[in-house]
C-alpha cells in the first residue's frame, strides 16, 4: 500500500535525481533520456518508500478524477489578469470539474516550476492550465508533456503545448485607427522597454496602421520607459515638451496612460480637447475613474480562462486533440473600449 504522506520530492531526494526525472521514469515517458540504471534506482526508493504510481499521472489516462490543475504566475494577485481564474473557474464548474490552483512567482526557476506540476500530478488532475500574469514566452517544463496542458496569456518556446493569447497587433490596431479616425495625423506612442511579445507587437501594429492610412511614421514620436505610471509620464513630458508635439498619443498600457494624463496636466495641456489618448489592458480601476475617462483595449482575461478550460476538458474526454493548437497559438480579440478621451484635434 503506497504511504500517502510521501510525494515526488522525497523520491527525488531518496534516488538523489530531479523531479523531472522521478516523473519521466514513473510515468514511462518514452522520449526522456534517463540511463538504465538510474530508472532502477528511480523505481527502487518509490517502491521502498511506498510511493505508488497509481499517483502519477499514468493513472490519469485510465481514470478521471474531474479536477483540473491550474497554475497561476501571480495573477491570483493581480486584479485584472484574475478574470482568467475566473473564466476558467465558472466554465469548469459548468462542465463538472473543479480547479485546484497553486499560485507561484513570474520568476520561478525551472525546477521549482517542475516541482509545481508535479505536485499537481500527484493529485491526479486530469489536465492542466498554466496561466501568466501577462503574455509571454516561457520554457514548458518537460512533465508537462504527460498530461492535457494549455498555456494561457503565454507561449511554449518549442512550440509543444497548446496556448491562447491575446490578439495584441488587433487591439493595437485598433486603438490607432480610433486616433486616425478621429482626424489626428501626428501620433506619438508611449511604448515599453521590456523585451516581451506585446512590445514588439504593438509598436508593428501602431507603424502598420499609420502606413495603412497614408501617414509618416516618425521615429521620433516613439517614447519607451518602463511600463507603469512614472514611465508613461516621462516618456509623455518629452513628446508634449516638443513644438512640434503629436495631438495624440497611443499608450502601451492603462498605467502609463495615467502618467500622460499627469504630463499633460503639468504642461497645461487638456485631454482631449488639446491632446487625445488611448491605452491599453482596460484596467477599468484607472480607465473608468480618470477625468475623462479612457478610451482603451480590453484584454481578454475571462475569455482566455474560458476558452482554455473548455478546450483542455474537450481533450481530456476525447473530443478534440491539442495538438491542432500548439505550433500556432489560438489569437482572441482585444477590443476597444469607447469612454472620453478622444476627439478630434484642435483647429
Amino acid at each position: 500500500m503506497s504511504n500517502k504522506s510521501v510525494g515526488i520530492r522525497d523520491v527525488a531526494a531518496a534516488a538523489g535525481v530531479s523531479v523531472t526525472t522521478v516523473s519521466h521514469v514513473l510515468n514511462n515517458t518514452v522520449y526522456a533520456r534517463v540511463g538504465a540504471e538510474t530508472r532502477e534506482r528511480v523505481r527502487e526508493a518509490a517502491q521502498r518508500l511506498g510511493y505508488g504510481p497509481n499517483r502519477m499521472a499514468q493513472a490519469l489516462r485510465t481514470q478521471r478524477s474531474g479536477m483540473l490543475g491550474f497554475i497561476s504566475e501571480e495573477i491570483a494577485t493581480t486584479p485584472h489578469a484574475g478574470r482568467i481564474i475566473l473564466g476558467a473557474e465558472e466554465t469548469a464548474r459548468r462542465r463538472g470539474y473543479n480547479l485546484m490552483i497553486i499560485n507561484t512567482s513570474s520568476t520561478a526557476t525551472y525546477e521549482s516550476r517542475t516541482a509545481d506540476i508535479a505536485a499537481l500530478l500527484e493529485r491526479q488532475v486530469d489536465g492542466v492550465l498554466y496561466a501568466t500574469m501577462y503574455h509571454r514566452q516561457i520554457a514548458v517544463p518537460d512533465n508537462l508533456n504527460v498530461i492535457p496542458a494549455i498555456l494561457v496569456d503565454s507561449e511554449d518556446t518549442n512550440h509543444s503545448i497548446s496556448s491562447v493569447i491575446p490578439d495584441e497587433t488587433g487591439g493595437a490596431t485598433a486603438a490607432v485607427r480610433t486616433l486616425i479616425e478621429a482626424g489626428h495625423q501626428r501620433i506619438g506612442m508611449i511604448n515599453n522597454t521590456d523585451d516581451v511579445p506585446a512590445t514588439h507587437s504593438r509598436l508593428r501594429a501602431f507603424k502598420d496602421t499609420l502606413s495603412d492610412a497614408g501617414l509618416t511614421f516618425h521615429a521620433d514620436l516613439v517614447e519607451a520607459e518602463p511600463s507603469e505610471v512614472p514611465g508613461g509620464y516621462q516618456a509623455a513630458l518629452r513628446l508634449l515638451a516638443r513644438k512640434d508635439r503629436p495631438t495624440a498619443v497611443f499608450c502601451y498600457n492603462d498605467r502609463m496612460a495615467m502618467g500622460a494624463y499627469r504630463a499633460a496636466t503639468e504642461l497645461g495641456l487638456k485631454i482631449p480637447r488639446d491632446l487625445s489618448v488611448v491605452g491599453f489592458d482596460n484596467q477599468e480601476l484607472i480607465a473608468e475613474n480618470l477625468y475623462p475617462a479612457l478610451t482603451t483595449v480590453s484584454l481578454p482575461h475571462y475569455e482566455m480562462g474560458a476558452w482554455a478550460t473548455e478546450n483542455l476538458i474537450d481533450a481530456i474526454e476525447g473530443k478534440t486533440d491539442l495538438g491542432l493548437f500548439a505550433v500556432h497559438p489560438t489569437l482572441l480579440a482585444c477590443p476597444l473600449v469607447i469612454r472620453n478621451s478622444v476627439a478630434p484635434p484642435a483647429s
